[in-house]
């Protein structure tokens, strides 16, 4: 029976004339064992090999010349090496060509990283403000004003410590990459094998290795004796790949099972693991999420500032005339309030809190702000191996197929006898486990003789006694294909069409064929022939889900994100992984990413075949980065999962990477959350809680920038209406009450949305505003009524100093401290507001800020009554008008939250409607609607924000990292193919000096 594919591309076949003596041949089958594809065939360079100073535009044809697939003879020409390896002289001049086999970091000088945490406009503005204070205010007769200053540079060291502290502890990608390289190597050279640092590694070097060893550097190997290697950690295949000679090796995978020799082809950064390493932080993307969102926000704030400190530069110097300190006295109150200058330190306390508050679900945070952009994520792209499944191959009992008298147990059993005990390689592995009990394998029987699996043979067997009859019987396991060519008893026609059947059923489905055949023996010779075998059954091996991985899938997109599966195993494997989770099966090889959509099809764009996709099977490390980075582009914000160095850049792409339990090093350092417990059920708690912390952050937001409006118009206001000067000290006193009382939002009690939550600012600046000016209006109304009536000394009997009745003084100190309790009270009163959805009194604080509150105003009442401090103007005032304050600001606080039910009906609603059509209109326009905007491409203002990982991006860049890279993506081995034509391209530049 000829092969299907065959037929159907050579077509029907004519009838043959045939002679009577002539028998039809029979075609040989083969049978499709999923993983077992035809290997292609070493080629020659095309090229004169005899020329060995290649020209460059030779080494980058790939048509010509590609180190990986070349025959291994002219890997040597082109490398001038041969397999005595090369001379100490020869090593040491390739050493200083090609640089050390490991990746290097440069540090950073710690005291110059801290000081660029002052280096943003909140800060700028801010230390505007302590110059003024310290300097330009000396004159007049009066000393500088040491109080602010002091308060204003408290404030900067204290926000600059933390973003020292987290930065310090931010990149450590580089360096993990590096580790993992093989720290000692066998290498050749001058003919004697020695042990070397692999670091000294160069092109050309001979190197060894054994079970066990990690592979030093990319090599093609020279000799190979039954050699498996697991690169799943690199690759994301799922089993270890059996190596022959010619084939080649990755640095940082294991050997799992032979021995090898090889030559190396490529070092350090030129490796497909260092490729790996270039792409994390290869962009200038260091700013996240949530520094844009500052940046904006700090914006926001320095515009306003701006507008009303050039109003009173005219109106108080150039329209009052005033003198030089008193004006810059009124300035210093807009700059010292106005600014939130503490509030990246006030969210960054709210992200600790929260990463410890997710620690108890066991997920470490490795980058703080990480949190914040999790509560925005709606795509979750996930890696297969390891992270959806178990990365531990099973048998699919639901599957086995029987050919024999043999139930489905038997033939495991059976499977089990042929199977080694000790010293296993993967399948062993799981057919073993497959019966429960690891000791049934030899329980029953005598072990008379065990044949190992090798390359050739393709399959193992034993010859055991069974101990309850005393015969002598046979049985083998291995590849279809040559299993059935054994099973001379019951081979027919119609088994065979069953089985080829079966088999293509499983390579369909992504799960691999494993036939077991089984024999009697006649006699006492366990090496006599038996009675012939009989096909009795097929096993079906695959890596299967983690138990908890469907829940998880579905509770994620219960919350709104949307999960795809991102793997370097092949696509049948794929669609079966997703057809068991409930994921779907919409997927699709990696090649799509550089072909885009077949003309004809239901999709657009790429873009739109990507958002449509349930996943992408067979990519490699630029595949993963490429489609977070298209997802982003389309405004959404990713997470990415993974546990391999394979994954180590696309979780540093994406806007959350999380390395899930048992990662490497590699991505648990790229990665921003790092979880200890097997499963996915992890990351559902850590949506929950982020988005806790976001509502949090909301809140706060929502009231920085609702005081920034308060205090610089209420301020501006005062002083252009009467002539008021506030004292710049009081103002300090307010901020730091205020952000000390705040910090307590950390350990709010509020609600999570249902939804993937995003930063609407123009949500956040409407109420702001609204909220701003009507406690402005607050302000300026007690003030009015104190100067221009005698209402409060008529009605409670509450004067000013010296007895007046109205503050006629428009600067008495005790008009002052009356401004500055009313205004400490209502602006911290505003938190309640910012915090619920509906009525204040409906969402429960926690005590922790209710406490934090009463005590910031017992502090304010206190200074209030009590504060007769000289230099900051103000007197103590009476209990009567602590009194009215407190009743003041109660009438005027319960209003709120009518204003914000209005804005809700009116403006917010509004912004809402316009951003819904604006994303209609996008996805009208190119089938793919924006969501939100692009977090990763800052502009330069936003990137002074960031907590900045610059030293990872001049480590890259040092050791050759800058270029994009361009791949051939059906092809694993092309990925490090252009490096290793550059190592032939150094070398022609550079031929080795005639001895």
């Amino acid at each position: 029976m000829s092969d299907p594919q065959v037929e159907k591309e050579a077509g029907p076949n004519p009838p043959a004339a045939e002679t009577p003596s002539q028998e039809p041949e029979k075609k040989k089958r083969e049978y499709k064992d999923f993983g077992h594809d035809e290997d292609d065939k070493p080629t020659h360079a095309k090229v004169d090999m005899s020329q060995i100073q290649l020209k460059a535009e030779d080494l980058y044809d790939k048509e010509k010349v590609d180190l990986e697939t070349i025959v291994v003879d002219d890997v040597f020409k082109l490398l001038q090496c041969d397999e005595n390896g090369l001379t100490d002289e020869e090593a040491t001049r390739r050493l200083e060509l090609f640089g050390p086999n490991k990746l290097e970091s440069e540090e950073q000088n710690a005291f110059l990283q801290f000081l660029s945490f002052m280096w943003n406009p909140l800060s700028w503005v801010m230390e505007a403000a302590a110059l003024v204070a310290i300097a330009l205010s000396n004159g007049e007769s009066r000393p500088p004003d040491w109080q602010d200053f002091v308060g204003i540079v408290t404030l900067l060291l204290i926000n600059s410590a933390i973003g020292f502290y987290e930065e310090r502890n931010a990149g450590n990608a580089v360096k993990a990459l590096m580790d993992s390289l093989a720290p000692k190597a066998k290498v050749k050279r001058a003919g004697q094998w020695r042990e070397i640092e692999s670091a000294n590694l160069v092109p050309g070097d001979m190197i060894s290795f054994k079970i066990g060893d990690i592979v030093p550097a990319d090599c093609r190997l020279t000799e190979a004796i039954n050699v498996s290697i697991d690169q799943a950690a690199l690759t994301g295949e799922s089993l270890p790949q059996s190596k022959k000679t010619g084939d080649q090796c990755f640095s940082g995978s294991t050997c799992k099972q032979g021995e090898a020799e090889g030559v190396v082809i490529s070092t350090g950064p030129n490796t497909f693991f260092g490729r790996a390493a270039n792409l994390v932080g290869q962009d200038d993307d260091t700013t996240g999420h949530l520094q844009k969102i500052l940046a904006q926000i700090g914006s926001f704030c320095l515009v306003v500032i701006g507008i009303f400190v050039l109003a009173e530069i005219f109106c108080l110097y150039a329209g009052f005339r005033y003198n030089y300190r008193r004006g810059l006295d009124n300035i210093l109150v807009l700059l010292i309030g106005g600014i939130p200058i503490a509030m990246p330190t006030v969210l960054s306390v709210t992200l600790a809190v929260g990463a410890q508050q997710l620690a108890k679900y066991k997920a470490i945070v490795t980058r703080i702000t990480a949190i914040e952009e999790l509560a925005a994520v709606t795509i979750l792209c996930s890696d297969k191996t390891g992270t959806l499944t178990t990365n531990k191959l099973t048998i699919d009992r639901d599957t086995i197929r029987t050919y024999g008298p043999f139930s489905a147990e038997d033939v495991v059993l059976l499977a089990a006898y042929a199977s080694r005990t000790e010293n296993q390689d993967a399948i062993d592995t799981c057919v073993v486990g497959a019966i429960g009990d690891p000791a049934r394998a030899r329980a029953g029987i005598k072990l008379l003789d065990f044949k190992p699996f090798n390359p050739v043979d393709k399959r193992t067997e034993i010859t055991y006694r069974e101990e309850s009859s005393g015969k002598l019987k046979r049985v083998t396991k291995g590849m279809t294909g040559i299993i059935i060519e054994l099973c001379t008893r019951n081979k027919t026609e119609e088994l065979e069409n069953r089985l080829e059947a079966d088999v293509e059923e499983f390579a369909t489905r992504g799960l691999r064929a494993l036939a077991v055949a089984y024999e009697e023996v006649d006699g006492e010779d366990p090496e006599g022939e038996g009675n012939g075998f009989e096909l009795i059954g097929l096993l079906a091996i695959f890596d299967p889900p983690r138990d908890d991985t469907k829940q998880t899938i579905d509770d994620a997109l219960a919350l709104g994100v949307k999960v795809k599966m991102v793997t370097g195993d092949q696509l049948a494997i794929a669609k079966e992984t997703g057809r068991r989770l409930g994921l779907g099966d919409h997927m699709y090889p990696a090649k799509v990413l550089k072909d885009g959509p077949e003309p004809g099809s239901r999709f657009r764009s790429l873009d739109e075949m990507i958002l449509d996709a349930d996943g992408f099977a067979g990519v490699f490390p630029e595949h993963k980065y490429e489609i977070v980075k298209r997802l982003q582009a389309l405004g959404h914000l990713c997470a990415m999962t993974g546990d391999g160095a394979n994954d180590a850049p696309a979780l540093s792409r994406a806007n959350v990477g999380i390395a899930v339990e048992g990662a490497t090093d590699a991505a648990r350092s790229a990665a921003d959350i790092v979880l200890t417990e097997p499963g996915l059920s992890t990351i559902v708690h850590a949506i929950r809680g982020s988005r806790i912390i976001f509502q949090r952050m909301r809140n706060y937001a929502i009231y920085a920038c609702a005081v920034t409006i308060r205090i610089v118009v209420c301020f501006a206001i005062l002083a252009f209406a009467f002539k008021f000067d506030f004292p710049p000290f009081m103002v300090l006193i307010i901020a730091l009450l205020n952000d000390g009382t705040i910090m307590t939002l950390s350990v709010d009690r509020v609600l999570p949305s249902n939804s993937p939550d995003s930063w609407d600012l123009a949500e956040i600046f409407a109420y702001a505003v609204a909220y701003g000016l009507y406690l402005t209006l607050s302000t300026i109304a007690l003030v009015a009524i104190a100067i221009r009536t005698t209402w409060f000394a008529d009605t409670f009997g509450a004067t000013l100093s010296g007895g007046a009745r109205q503050a006629t003084n428009h600067n008495d100190p005790q008009l002052h401290t009356i401004v500055y309790l009313q205004v400490a009270i209502i602006s911290q009163a505003l938190i309640f507001i910012t915090r619920s959805h509906g009525f204040f009194f409906m969402e429960r604080p926690s005590f922790a800020l209710m406490g934090a509150f009463c005590i910031a105003q017992l502090v304010s009442s206190i200074i209030a009554a009590y504060g007769n401090w000289g230099f900051t103007k103000i007197e103590a005032i009476s209990g009567a008008w602590i009194g009215i304050v407190w009743v003041w600001d109660i009438v005027w606080f319960f209003p709120l939250d009518l204003i914000k039910f209005a804005m809700k009906a009116t403006i917010i609603k509004s912004l809402r409607a316009r951003h819904s059509a604006a994303v209609a209109a996008q996805a009208k326009e190119t089938g793919v609607p924006i969501t939100r905007t692009t977090s990763r491409a800052a502009s330069i203002h936003e990137s002074l924000y960031s907590n900045r990982v610059s030293f990872i991006r001049r480590a890259a860049r040092k050791v050759g990292f800058g270029q994009k890279i361009t791949m051939k993506p059906e092809e694993l081995q092309r990925f490090s193919s252009i490096q290793a034509a550059r190592t032939g391209n150094v070398l022609a530049r550079h031929p080795s000096r005639p001895s």
